[in-house]
């Protein structure tokens, strides 16, 4: 699915040039060392002339005395001569024996095994719409199951039909405004005799989903963080919702599979009100590399959000992400808090924050849908997170938000890994509740 986070980091993108070729190096001109010149040849000195010859005189040896006879010298006697010795006789070698023949076996040929080719693995793309489809499992049986019991048995769409129908989609979070817009278009086309068959029926309800979803992201609001400028340090993101819904661990995996694709990530902990909020942060935050940015319990959440922006632009981080206090739509004074950060965060970057996301548990259902209501009204909130849509049927509820409110959803959960925060894609939503 590409990359998860569109925008530029401040050193760019990081290549490590594995895929590209060897580009050849152009090699340096050899230059051949010069011929050092000879010292010059020392002068030969002539031989010495040859010593004369020296003449040795001879005098005449002194008269030899006579002195006494000397004794001739008595013969040794001889030792007496030893008996011979026999020859040791020869060693008893026995006769060598011929080696016996051994039949040799004859050697089986080595049969190859037939190698078996290797699976075909799924690209990026497949194995995204492979688990999109996992995710909304459940909606799509909830929405399926409906549809098949409206029309089971009958040739013909008629008007009980259409009620029939319209109360399948209600009960599915589809939401009651979407259901009417529905309900009109089919009866329009029953009327024309267009729609004739479940296939056709389907097809409809199909289309109508997409265009909803497809609008709200063209509307108003924020659908990619590449909107703003790359000069622009750090990009910041306010996390804003109720408690329970999944807050904390968004921001976990938001700052996790953005600081993966090399940009520098700050989370600021401005939840003081929450005992444990900076301790789930701090256990998220060393798990993703990033550094957390917090203070004691009790501390004004605007305070630390200034003191998380300075630190951002000293160290020239890319993305800031703020966490917010779990608040009730229907608390005034948090929700005033919310505006008294976002000034703080307007004046020290310019028009931050950049983006404000509401998290929304798919759980829910309509509630969440009152809660995306006035949480717009207070924190301008500019797109939604939808979290837990594996682990319901009430999937439908974002189609709702997004036909009532026309905000994009920028992201979804469909699994409790990290890497199961996805950047929601409309088609790949609508292709799951149908197939």
């Amino acid at each position: 699915m590409g990359l998860f986070w569109k925008r530029k980091s401040g050193g760019d993108f990081i290549s490590l040039g594995l895929n590209t070729p060897d580009e050849p190096v152009a090699s340096a001109p050899v230059t051949e060392p010069e011929p050092k010149p000879e010292p010059p040849a020392a002068p030969v000195k002539p031989a010495p002339a040859p010593a004369p010859a020296v003449v040795a005189t001879i005098e005449s040896p002194a008269p030899i005395r006579a002195e006494a006879p000397v004794q001739p010298a008595q013969p040794l006697p001889r030792p007496e001569t030893a008996a011979p010795v026999a020859p040791p006789a020869p060693a008893h070698v026995p006769a060598m024996t011929p080696p016996t023949p051994v039949a040799s076996k004859p050697v089986a040929p080595v049969v190859e095994k037939p190698v078996a080719p290797p699976e075909p693995q799924e690209s990026d793309e497949e194995g995204f719409l492979k688990r999109f489809r996992k995710a909304v499992s459940a909606t799509r049986e909830n929405i399926a199951a409906r549809l098949e019991d409206v029309v089971k048995g009958k040739k013909q769409i008629d008007a009980e039909t259409l009620e029939e129908l319209e109360e399948a989609l209600i009960r599915a979070d589809i939401g009651v405004q979407t259901t009417m817009s529905i309900i009109e278009d089919v009866r329009q086309q029953v009327d024309r005799q267009s729609l004739k068959d479940v296939d056709e029926l389907k097809r409809v309800i199909k289309q109508h989903l997409l265009d909803i979803l497809e609008n709200a992201a063209r509307a108003h609001g924020v659908n990619s963080e590449t909107y703003v400028p790359d000069d622009v340090r750090p990009y910041v993101m306010m996390v804003v919702g109720v408690n329970g819904v999944g807050k904390t661990t968004t921001i976990g995996k938001l700052a996790q599979r953005i600081k993966a694709e090399g940009n520098e990530v700050l989370i600021c902990a401005a939840d003081t009100f929450r005992a444990a909020a900076s301790d789930q942060l701090a256990i998220w935050a060393e798990r993703a590399g990033v550094q957390l940015i917090q203070q004691k319990q009790g501390t004004d959440p605007a305070a630390v959000l200034f003191d998380s922006l300075k630190a951002a632009k000293a160290r020239n981080a890319d993305v800031l992400i703020v966490d917010t206090a779990g608040r009730l739509h229907n608390k005034s004074n948090l929700m005033a808090e919310l505006e008294k950060m976002k000034r703080i965060a307007s004046r020290e970057v310019p028009s931050a924050p950049h983006e404000t996301l509401l998290v929304v548990d798919a759980v829910t259902g309509q509630n969440g849908l009152s809660q995306a209501r006035e949480f717009t009204k207070a924190a301008d909130v500019t797109g939604l997170v939808l979290t837990k849509l594996d682990g319901t049927a009430k999937g439908g509820i974002a189609v709702a938000i997004a036909k009532e409110l026309n905000l994009p959803i920028r992201y979804c959960g469909i699994g409790e890994k990290a890497d199961d925060l996805v950047v929601f894609d409309a088609r790949a939503y609508v292709d799951g509740l149908f197939e």
